[in-house]
């Protein structure tokens, strides 16, 4: 699992003390009590205020909304979050509910996710967009509803930087050659501390933003789709590499980064004129450097020579899971079909005030996000929905090991730590390596 959450930062020990102290009581009672009300727990991760804002007002609604069900909502700081939810599972007490990140896959082996179709609609199932249901279903069954998807890697740019250098504002480089040819007319107008672009740069960073970039170059991601053999010994994978490399040994990016990549710290501080970066970026320039708001350009990243109209951008996504040993599956598909599967109202405020820079996964909730008036001073919301979030891929369904040998792989070759060939082959080793281990061949997607 990436990845996302390393930007969702603990809010306090008061509220780690917090959490831990719910986890006795998590699980669920088991049925109503002798006033005929069940409670269900419900953990979801620290998020952004806005977005926390949001899940303590839906249980509020939900609860107000009737008297049979009290939904009982614990908010875990995220660095805490893997820790504390492996303990209560071990302890047969984890939550009803709880926000999920990244595949399904290993869950749904693990036995620790409730089948969906038993307790939602199937109105509200089928009404998820393909792109989503990827990601919530698996051999015909729902694990998983999804609240929203993220375009992992935007292109984000400075007008005003753009501007000073000769280079068109309005719309952004759309190829790598036209990304490096902007950057060299960049360059020379940079001050000192200042760049063309700050992208991806680390091995763990790679290996989850640039997936979408992996299938741009290639036609493919980084396993045979059989999961047989390792399928980065290509072409597609070399000139990929070779794009860092480039941006690395011209200068165009900072030898130490800025800011993380999930961060806009760097472009809200105006030391690069184009950023790489999560939707979500959008969302923290809105709040912290509103000035720049009207001076943001935003586009798809830059598409490889041969790419012919392939995607370049993964959707990340957070989705609500019920636990498998929940003895109050019932009630808890009810919370979930209320709150994120039903009335559209009921979701638009998360994303209208997280600023437009997640996508919904129901075309009525897009309709509805869309109608909003706010929309209209957020431009990027049709470009993310319309123009973005229709060809890029879902997260890979395989090991994250995988993913981070790749990782690896461009941060040696983008360092000059090693030649393609040698990266490659590393990595193809410790892939093949992960494929044997965990017998993949077998777990392979059917279609």
């Amino acid at each position: 699992m990436h990845k996302r959450k390393s930007r969702l930062l603990a809010v306090g020990a008061a509220l780690v003390v917090a959490g831990l102290g719910l986890s006795a009581c998590s699980g669920g009672g088991g049925g109503a009590d002798a006033n005929g009300v069940t409670t269900i727990t419900f953990w979801h991760r620290t998020f952004t205020p806005p977005e926390n804002a949001w899940y303590k007002d839906i249980v509020k609604k939900f609860n107000d909304s009737q008297s049979k069900i009290k939904v009982v909502d614990t908010e875990v700081p995220a660095d805490a979050w893997d820790q504390k939810m492996k303990a209560a599972q071990a302890a047969g007490k984890a939550p009803d509910i709880y926000t999920h990140s990244g595949p399904i896959q290993d869950a749904v082996n693990a036995g620790q996710l409730y089948d969906l179709d038993k307790v939602v609609d199937k109105a509200a199932l089928q009404e998820i967009l393909p792109a989503a249901q990827s990601v919530s279903e698996l051999d015909g069954k729902f694990y998983a509803y999804p609240l929203l998807q993220e375009a992992q890697a935007v292109l984000f740019w400075n007008k005003d930087m753009l501007t000073a250098a000769g280079v068109d504002a309005d719309a952004g480089p759309t190829t790598w050659d036209e990304l490096m040819a902007d950057c060299a007319k960049i360059k020379p107008t940079l001050k000192a501390g200042q760049f063309c672009i700050s992208p991806a740069g680390d091995a763990a960073t790679f290996a989850w933003s640039t997936v979408g970039q992996q299938y741009n170059f290639a036609g493919h991601t980084a396993l045979t789709d059989d999961w047989t053999k390792p399928d980065i010994d290509n072409q597609g994978y070399r000139d990929l590499m070779a794009q860092y490399k480039e941006l690395w040994d011209k200068g165009y990016m900072p030898k130490q980064a800025l800011a993380a990549y999930v961060e806009g710290k760097d472009f809200g501080q105006q030391k690069v004129a184009f950023k790489v970066s999560g939707s979500w970026m959008m969302s923290e320039i809105g709040s912290d450097y509103k000035d720049l708001l009207t001076k943001t350009g935003v586009g798809a990243f830059p598409n490889a020579p041969q790419a012919d109209g392939r995607t370049a951008t993964t959707l990340g996504n957070f989705k609500w899971v019920i636990d498998a040993k929940s003895k109050n599956a019932d009630a808890a598909g009810q919370f979930l079909q209320w709150s994120i599967a039903g009335d559209p109202a009921n979701v638009v405020p998360f994303f209208v005030n997280t600023q437009f820079t997640k996508i919904p996964v129901r075309k009525s909730v897009q309709e509805a996000v869309a109608a909003d008036e706010a929309a209209a001073k957020a431009p990027w919301s049709d470009i993310l929905v319309n123009q973005i979030a229709p060809t890029a891929i879902p997260e890979p369904i395989y090991p994250w090991d995988v993913s981070l040998a790749v990782g690896t792989a461009m941060e040696s070759v983008m360092k000059g730590a090693a030649s393609p060939d040698a990266a490659i082959k590393t990595a193809d080793a410790a892939i093949a390596k992960v494929i044997q281990q965990n017998d993949l061949p077998s777990k392979a997607p059917k279609n």
